[in-house]
């Protein structure tokens, strides 16, 4: 039970990061009082900014909570510069290319959508996943997993704002392409993870992703500066810093929930990420959905808990026959 909470206290702290990012991209009324954000243009220039800003806390943070949670993560990562772990190191290097694309869509998104909707066209990513293992490894979907495919992707258009089905306004638009690619990046990112953790242990492959993406949104950067005299420095480092440390709060909870409850219940317990961020975006800057949005982010939520929960309940389904 403690597990179980743990996991969907992660959730609910990871929410206030994607309405921290909505709040800097965009103005709203903080908790009824306070009239907050707007300091950037949601664009891909100030994704990279942002991204930046965030990194430059969670790294080094991660980079101590990994030595401390896995004494061998330094040996591993020397051991990457050998010739046997080359392609290992390749793959790890991809998914920080691939995190941090799909990092920055995620918060064009955010920046141009409701917060809950963003969220929950990004979790069409178990689709994808579930495509792209059966094309690189051969898993072929089961028809439970076709069904709850199709769940997901009936919730998705639920969530979809009428309001973009007019071509005239180009800003939902872009928030949903973006939001649905990162969903696809992700899935990518997935499938390749998973080969590289066949032979690499989770808490360094994590930091490397980190890093990465800390190193490629500099360089991003440095090829394209933002105008530093035109942005509010203040409440940028504020709201940076504050969504990184709640981004770390968030993924060290996740994982010790993993380590409790084990990887597939917390997955389950953590489907929940689309609807409470919609809670958390109601709660925090009053952000509203119409009655077909909200039953659309329970189709998906509840299509993410049947996959995620296939091998669980499969596992049940053994052990009842073995006894």
């Amino acid at each position: 039970m403690l597990g179980i909470l743990i996991v969907l206290l992660s959730s609910f702290v990871l929410a206030f990061h994607n309405v921290t990012v909505r709040v800097l991209f965009s103005e709203h009324l903080v908790v009824s009082l306070f009239l907050l954000g707007g300091y950037v243009k949601p664009d891909l220039q100030n994704s990279f900014l942002l991204m930046f800003m965030r990194m430059l806390l969670v790294v080094p943070l991660m980079g101590f909570l990994a030595f401390k949670l896995y004494p061998s993560a330094f040996k591993e990562f020397q051991n990457l510069f050998t010739r046997q772990y080359r392609s290992v190191l390749i793959q790890a290097f991809s998914c920080g290319i691939l995190m941090f694309v799909y990092i920055a869509l995620l918060y064009i998104a955010i920046g141009l959508i409701p917060t809950g909707i963003a969220t929950t066209l990004f979790f069409i990513y178990p689709v994808f996943t579930a495509l792209l293992s059966w094309k690189f490894f051969g898993q072929r979907p089961t028809f439970f997993r076709w069904l709850v495919m199709g769940i997901i992707l009936v919730g998705c258009v639920l969530v979809i704002p009428k309001s973009s089905l007019n071509h005239s306004n180009h800003t939902i638009v872009v928030g949903i392409l973006a939001s649905v690619s990162a969903g696809i990046i992700y899935a990518f990112y997935n499938v390749i993870a998973q080969k590289c953790l066949e032979k690499f242990h989770p808490v360094p492959f994590t930091w490397i992703s980190f890093a990465s993406t800390l190193l490629l949104s500099g360089i991003s950067l440095l090829l394209s500066p933002v105008p530093s005299a035109q942005l509010d420095w203040t409440p940028l480092w504020i709201g940076s810093i504050f969504s990184g440390l709640v981004s770390f709060i968030g993924h060290t909870l996740n994982n010790l929930g993993i380590r409790m409850i084990g990887a597939t219940t917390a997955s389950i317990v953590g489907s929940s990420s689309p609807a409470l961020t919609a809670i958390v975006a109601w709660g925090t800057i009053s952000e509203t959905l119409n009655l077909t949005q909200i039953i659309g982010i329970g189709i998906v939520t509840f299509g993410i808990a049947l996959l995620s929960g296939e091998s669980f309940f499969q596992s049940l389904k053994i052990r009842r026959i073995s006894d």
